[in-house]
């Protein structure tokens, strides 16, 4: 009952040579094909791409930190993603409608200046006129006209889902988020189902069917665009739940026919079902949520009480936990730095401990046999700095080439045409670093070194507190150094005023980065994986579900605003021993 494919058919990935023609080419290779000569010879002789603007902005600097891996997963080969398009707004007010609306934007736009800021705005709207209109065509070929507003529920669904079918045609983004759209949509089921003209089963299958489409979704990627994700994922994220600014829930029934779809269809990664939780939230609801988690582990939980005085109510989640305003706000996504390779560089002055070559201005390494804490944080503290500064500025060249060559044209014509834009940028091994700089100021740690020098390993003598284990020992030298970095950060000026913001969330290149990584002063050794996002070192918190919980809790959403990640796995029984109590106390911990 909701028709369309991002090609002709289920599964078959399409090309997407805009964002660089070499990932394009590598990505169709890995499948056992090979893009033809005549579009690569475009793409190389009379097209630029994203990834060769990037290229010929980068410095040295850029490319060799690039190359270390003190910045990783940055997307300057492939799409930024993280947009989200309100596609809402195809259903509600139909294109013809959308276009008279940018059409007065642009005639209101540069009547007396002609800025570089202005002309760029004026390109990108006629830029998102022609996608508009595009769309429109794209629902003539299936048969319907998305010029005027959708009537029915099963309109209003197909209505939708074709404006991110073109968003999904147009980028291969790293997430290519859905928005907050359950909600919307029960409107039009409510009132179909008061007009006796759908039943409650045919509510339901519309449901699935939409979810059995966003569930098609792929992308053509290179083998290492998916070992820096752990697999092939899209992050089609909807988000469900939490209460307006009165305090009203905003759960429907779609809220709970979304949720019924992981029995009906079997639990799946995607769409990436996302509970924005509150305390307010109906108790039904609740327990619904923990009855088919522990079902299925298949539901992600965000806390819309912290979110909420941020963004308003009617926010939705790019990517994992990137809250904004749906159609109000975008963001720059910057991938991440990696903090526990900076402390390195902070030991050995700047020398990459894997490549053994200068990649940080030269800095006066440590000498002595065991490291001092007040010697090392003053030292990381001005290695930090140089790398604050070197990351906004990739991610400007970035940014500015993405808009260049890659502009998400039917994404930002879903958007109002003046919004908020964030420089959503992201550490990496925050865990490791906090249990390091515990181990140096609480216990003993003695530098390893190699023949010419430089420290590859610690030897750590005597215990210390490890994060995750509500000791504030540790805790907060977490929360100083996540307030630190973002400190810094917001030194740094942005491309297009973005507004700095910062995430901590690594959910699945924690692997990547720790390949990446030389042994670190809390014993973690060589090429071990990170712990993921903001979650302890794996077996490191040893007092329990709350009291781990409760060190993640303490990291300041105001210097992370952009989203802070916990990955948390529990076995049902230790929740209780009967169904009941075990869906009680999720919701407790909850």
């Amino acid at each position: 009952t909701v028709v369309g494919f991002q090609t002709d058919k289920p599964f078959k990935r399409s090309l997407q040579p805009f964002g660089g023609i070499r990932m394009a080419e590598m990505s169709a290779e890995s499948y056992g094909f090979k893009v033809s000569e005549e579009i690569s010879r475009i793409f190389t002789e009379l097209r630029k791409t994203h990834n060769q603007g990037v290229f010929d902005a980068y410095t040295d600097e850029m490319k060799n930190a690039r190359k270390a891996g003190i910045v990783t997963g940055l997307p300057d080969a492939y799409g930024r993603g993280r947009i989200i398009g309100d596609y809402r707004r195809v259903a509600l007010y139909g294109i013809d409608r959308l276009i008279a609306d940018k059409k007065k934007d642009l005639a209101n736009t540069g009547l007396r200046t002609m800025s570089d800021d202005i002309i760029r705005l004026r390109e990108e709207l006629n830029e998102q006129i022609r996608a508009l209109n595009e769309l429109k065509k794209l629902g003539k070929a299936y048969g319907f006209d998305l010029s005027e507003p959708a009537t029915t529920a099963k309109e209003a669904f197909q209505w939708l889902y074709l404006g991110y079918l073109a968003a999904i045609k147009e980028q291969n983004g790293a997430a290519m988020s859905l928005g907050r759209t359950s909600t919307f949509l029960d409107i039009y089921v409510e009132r179909d189902l008061a007009n006796g003209t759908i039943t409650e089963s045919e509510a339901q299958a519309l449901v699935d069917h939409f979810v059995m489409k966003l569930r098609l979704v792929k992308f053509a990627r290179t083998p290492e665009y998916n070992e820096l994700f752990s697999g092939d994922p899209t992050w089609v994220t909807e988000s469900i739940g939490g209460v307006d600014m009165d305090g009203r829930p905003l759960v429907t029934k779609n809220s709970f026919r979304f949720l019924h779809t992981l029995d009906n269809l079997g639990p799946s990664p995607e769409p990436n079902l996302t509970v924005l939780w509150s305390t307010k939230l109906p108790e039904a609801f609740k327990a619904y949520c923990a009855k088919m988690s522990i079902k299925t582990s298949a539901i992600q939980y965000e806390s819309d009480d912290l979110m909420r005085p941020e963004f308003g109510d009617d926010y939705a989640i790019a990517c994992c936990v990137s809250a904004m305003r749906v159609g109000k706000q975008m963001q720059f996504f910057g991938a991440r730095a990696n903090l526990a390779k900076c402390l390195l560089y902070a030991i050995n002055g700047g020398v990459d401990e894997k490549l053994k070559i200068q990649i940080a201005p030269e800095f006066k390494p440590i000498t002595s046999e065991y490291l001092e804490f007040d010697d090392v944080m003053k030292r990381y503290d001005a290695m930090m700095e140089w790398l604050a500064e070197l990351y906004i500025n990739t991610l400007n060249v970035i940014h500015y080439m993405h808009d260049k060559y890659s502009y998400e044209r039917i994404e930002m014509a879903l958007h109002d045409t003046h919004i908020l834009r964030t420089m959503a940028t992201g550490i990496a091994g925050l865990s490791v670093v906090a249990d390091s700089l515990s181990a140096i100021k609480y216990g003993k740690v003695k530098t390893i070194r190699d023949e010419k020098g430089l420290v590859v390993d610690f030897a750590v003598e005597g215990d210390f507190p490890k994060y995750g284990n509500n000791d504030d020992r540790v805790d907060q030298l977490a929360v100083d150094i996540v307030e630190r970095f973002m400190t810094k950060l917001r030194k740094h000026k942005t491309y297009r005023d973005s507004v700095h913001s910062m995430s901590i969330l690594t959910i699945t290149s924690n692997v990547v980065y720790g390949k990446k990584t030389g042994n670190t002063p809390d014993g973690r050794r060589a090429g071990e994986p990170f712990a993921p996002g903001a979650n302890p070192m794996h077996g490191r918190d040893q007092k329990g579900a709350l009291a781990s919980l409760t060190s993640v809790s303490k990291l300041p959403y105001h210097a992370s605003v952009d989203g802070i990640s916990n990955t948390f796995s529990i076995v049902p029984q230790a929740l209780g021993k009967d169904d009941a109590s075990q869906v009680r106390n999720l919701v407790a911990i909850l």
